[in-house]
């Protein structure tokens, strides 16, 4: 039996499990995929010879950069944004390869171009994290200047405590990129001036459970168009089966 799987900490909020065990029954595909919580990167290492019949991997926060230097070969688009969200298990040698890939690059891609505007100029990306830098990477690519959200002051950021409603006019598209307001935890939001919000506004949450986060809520309060990641997710679901049976 083929084995898959994911790695980050904590996972009670993911899908995953769920959606590819549920594919592959539907499908009669002899495989089953475990969630790996680990508490530390190093534990990859332990996964990998553990389970030898496992293909391939999924990785999310707060792996995503980190699982980088445990990788053999790393795709054009980890080369670019310094993160990798999916790792196929090449065994063809004896000794497992471990080639990465970034699927977050191309999914959100593919879920936000649709639904941005003309007046849509210029985004904040709340996070730092490997996802956000995706995110930064495809705003850019579509023609919109996009700012990371910091809580530290960190070169090429933005702190979040100097936020005013007049940068939310201005930056109009604004996405949540990190695991702020995430099931369990579903009534955090990331500390953004909300009242700068308005019917110009697309805000855009990575996370899709709950479906709509405190930081939706509060944004569709003042007007604002929104989206959560589900979609995002289900097109790097089915991006990341297509690495893993390449």
């Amino acid at each position: 039996m083929e084995q898959y799987g994911i790695i980050g900490h904590p996972l009670q909020h993911s899908f995953s499990a769920e959606y590819f065990n549920e594919k592959f029954r539907n499908e009669s595909i002899d495989a089953i995929y475990n969630a790996f919580d680990i508490d530390r990167i190093e534990k990859v290492q332990e996964i990998i010879a553990s389970h030898p019949t496992l293909g391939g991997l999924n990785v999310t926060a707060p792996y995503k950069e980190k699982i980088i230097e445990y990788l053999d070969e790393l795709s054009p688009e980890i080369r670019k944004i310094g993160a990798c969200n999916v790792i196929k298990v090449d065994r063809g040698g004896g000794t497992p390869r471990l080639i990465g890939y970034n699927t977050d690059y191309i999914a959100f891609k593919q879920s936000i171009a649709p639904i941005l505007e003309s007046h849509h100029k210029a985004a904040l990306v709340l996070g730092t994290g490997g996802a956000a830098k995706a995110v930064q990477l495809v705003m850019k690519e579509l023609g919109i200047d996009a700012v990371l959200v910091s809580r530290y002051n960190r070169p090429g950021t933005v702190n979040y405590k100097n936020l005013t409603t007049d940068d939310l006019h201005t930056y109009n598209v604004i996405i949540n990129a990190t695991p702020c307001g995430m099931f369990p935890k579903s009534d955090d939001c990331p500390n953004i001036p909300y009242e700068g919000v308005n019917s110009h506004t697309l805000m855009y949450d990575l996370i899709y459970n709950p479906d709509i986060t405190r930081f939706l809520y509060n944004g569709q309060k003042y007007g604002a168009t929104i989206k959560n990641g589900l979609e995002m997710w289900l097109l790097q679901a089915e991006a990341t089966w297509k690495i893993w049976n390449n």
